[in-house]
Formats: structure tokens, C-alpha cells, sequence
């Protein structure tokens, strides 16, 4: 991805094209326009990514003069790169020891990792209380969009065995997967992957507590975002121009564009403005 011919990329970002998690980093290095290299990921083989011990996506590499700092967790990569973009008195090696992994053990006894202050973005001026709570507020949503939004997306997107065969297809078209791998590769992430997804969304649509009608549940977080960012005031939640909050919500929702559930919620919710005012920014 390049803004102009003669740039270079010092980011390589290995990706599923449609995951919500990586749409997400790709909205932030779109609108602060760096460029970057993409690497499309097998779903079910995930053979790019044998090199490396973390086996999700996205993965974010970023050059350094040590060779390549790699990221993970995408909220984590979006507070590093917008830290890292603001003072680059930091290496981003130093930039990715400000965010260290924690192993705990969860309520219900599973061991589990996170990055604790992964919404926190390094030297951020909050001293004053306007800029706090707009910085507060910004976090808010972001952890909304992680904890609430995203979840209202596979049931959606794989709600029937066909509607899941028909994202899967749409899936191959914006990564180029006939062109990027095999026909017998691309068949079995097509088939295989609309098939373990449309199981899986099951149980998420269980574990998550949506409605009966998960199409009730993604049309109310829709307009759960729609009425925040009007009650802020401005054309995006950051105001008149788009925040950390507004990058991940458009860029989550941007995973299903091209699915059956996004023209239902272009029909049924007011998210149609904002979504299009992000798109034009972006």
C-alpha cells in the first residue's frame, strides 16, 4: 500500500483481509496514510506465519535497525504505532516494552494473557480535565468496539450455512485469494473455513447472548455507536475528525462490507453517514 511511487514500506502487516481485528489496523495505517506491505495469511493452514509463536493475526512487523520489531494484539499495535508516530525520541522496540504482556488466571480458572494498558497511548497530556475525558472517552469506546461490538459479527456474517459460503466468497474476492494461492487452497478456505464458521458462530451467538434474531443485535450496538457519536457533537466521535474510537469501529464494521449482514444494517440503522464520512477520511 503506497500514497506515493517512490515510497518504502517499513511495516509489513500479515493479515486475513477480512478480520475485524486487522481491518481495524488497517484503517489506522490508511488514515495517518504510511506505507505499509501486506501478507495474506491461509485461515486454515496459516503457513505464512509458521515463523512465528504468536499464531493469530494480524501481525504487525516494523523495521528497526535491529531488523524487525514485531506487534500483536490489534489495539495494542494501534496505541504503539500512534505512540511511536507522536515522539519518535522512542525506538519502537522501546515503544513495544511500554506494553508488556500479563498472565493471569481468569474467574473461571483458565489461564489467560493480555496487555493491561493496551488503550493507553505514551505521553498523552492529560492534565487538563477537557483533554481527560475526551482521552477517557475515547478509551471507552475502543474497549466497546473490542468487548461488544466485534462479537455481534460472526453470528451475523455466518447466521446461515449459505449466507456463511457467500461471506467466505466475497472474503476470497478482497483478499485475491485465487490469485494468491492455490485452487485447492482457496476451495478449502472458501468451503472449510463458511463450514467451521458457521458452527462456531453458533456457539458465539450463545456465549455472547445475542437475540434469536441476531440481526436485532448488530442493528442496536449500530445505533448504540450512531447515538453516542451524535450526542458528541461533532461528525465523528473525535469531533471533526475521526478518533482512535472512530478508526476501530470503522474499521471492525468495514470487515463485512461486502456481506449480506452490512446491507442489512445500511438498511436498517442510521450508522449510513458516519460510516461514509469514515470512508471518505479514510
Amino acid at each position: 500500500v503506497r500514497h506515493n511511487n517512490d515510497e518504502t514500506a517499513n511495516f509489513i502487516l500479515f493479515q486475513y483481509p477480512t478480520c475485524p481485528f486487522c481491518c481495524k489496523v488497517r484503517a489506522f495505517l490508511d488514515y495517518v496514510k504510511v506505507p505499509y506491505d501486506i501478507i495474506e495469511v491461509d485461515p486454515i493452514l496459516k503457513q505464512q506465519i509458521s515463523w512465528s509463536d504468536y499464531k493469530k493475526v494480524p501481525i504487525l512487523l516494523v523495521k528497526s535497525s535491529n531488523g524487525y520489531q514485531p506487534l500483536t494484539d490489534s489495539t495494542m499495535i494501534v496505541s504503539a504505532l500512534a505512540s511511536y508516530l507522536k515522539d519518535k525520541t522512542f525506538t519502537i522496540e522501546d515503544i513495544a516494552n511500554f506494553y508488556p504482556s500479563i498472565s493471569y488466571v481468569d474467574v473461571d480458572g483458565k489461564r489467560k494473557t493480555d496487555i493491561m494498558n493496551k488503550y493507553f497511548i505514551m505521553n498523552e497530556d492529560e492534565s487538563e480535565k477537557s483533554k481527560r475525558l475526551n482521552f477517557e472517552n475515547e478509551r471507552q469506546w475502543r474497549k466497546w468496539s473490542d468487548d461488544t461490538l466485534v462479537h455481534a459479527l460472526s453470528p451475523n456474517a455466518y447466521r446461515t450455512l449459505s449466507e456463511a459460503i457467500d461471506s467466505f466468497k466475497w472474503f476470497s474476492i478482497a483478499g485475491e485469494w485465487e490469485k494468491n494461492f492455490p485452487f485447492w487452497e482457496t476451495s478449502l478456505m472458501i468451503y472449510g473455513g463458511a463450514f467451521m464458521m458457521w458452527l462456531i458462530s453458533k456457539k458465539l451467538k450463545k456465549k455472547y447472548m445475542l437475540k434469536d434474531d441476531v440481526r436485532q443485535s448488530l442493528y442496536e450496538e449500530c445505533n448504540t455507536w450512531v447515538k453516542a457519536v451524535e450526542k458528541n457533537g461533532g461528525t465523528f466521535m473525535g469531533g471533526n475528525k475521526p478518533n482512535l474510537a472512530d478508526l476501530a469501529v470503522y474499521g471492525t464494521l468495514s470487515s463485512i462490507e461486502g456481506c449480506m449482514a452490512f446491507k442489512d444494517i445500511q438498511e436498517n440503522t442510521k450508522i449510513n453517514v458516519w460510516f461514509s464520512n469514515m470512508k471518505n477520511v479514510i
